[in-house]
């Protein structure tokens, strides 16, 4: 099974490594690992088996990971679509509460029109949200938080 995102925590940093042990240990195939020397992770000698140290594994993928993360500034929202940070469409953007304290801000976004979520508190809604003309969503209210309760569909 593929990971996409291997956790740098799983290699111990004082063991060395075979390219078929960190296969093993992160479930990806043994020419992944290969890609991974290819693209700058370093290894013991140029000898066979080839053995890389665990510290040098842990940094390789950590950095690997840093590398991938787009952060989004304020007053933007993360489109999985277009793999970028941007400002939803009109600059306007909608609140919809989870929980008492956090919620989603949903955007739709500028470029492929598809629906963009952000996760966010509410205390930093205002912070988060700069620059954009944010709505908050109000719930309908509950039966019994109504005026007149009825429970029965059928009078009007």
């Amino acid at each position: 099974m593929s990971k996409r995102h291997p956790n740098p925590r799983l290699a111990k940093i004082h063991r060395n490594y075979s390219v078929e042990e960190i296969a093993t240990l992160y479930g990806v195939h043994k020419n992944t690992v290969r890609n991974w020397v290819k693209d700058g992770m370093p290894t013991n000698d140029d000898r066979r088996p080839m053995l890389i140290l665990g510290r040098d594994l842990f940094a390789f993928l950590q950095a690997k990971r840093v590398k991938n993360k787009r952060p989004c500034q304020p007053g933007e929202i993360y489109c999985v679509r277009c793999r970028t940070t941007q400002k939803p469409a009109g600059a306007m953007a909608e609140y919809q509460p989870l929980t008492g304290t956090s919620g989603n801000l949903v955007g739709i976004c500028p470029s492929c029109e598809s629906m963009m979520y952000r996760r966010v508190n509410l205390a930093m809604l205002a912070l988060v949200g700069t620059g954009l003309d944010v709505t908050l969503v109000q719930a309908l209210p509950h039966i019994d938080e109504s005026t007149q309760p009825c429970v029965n569909s059928d009078f009007n």
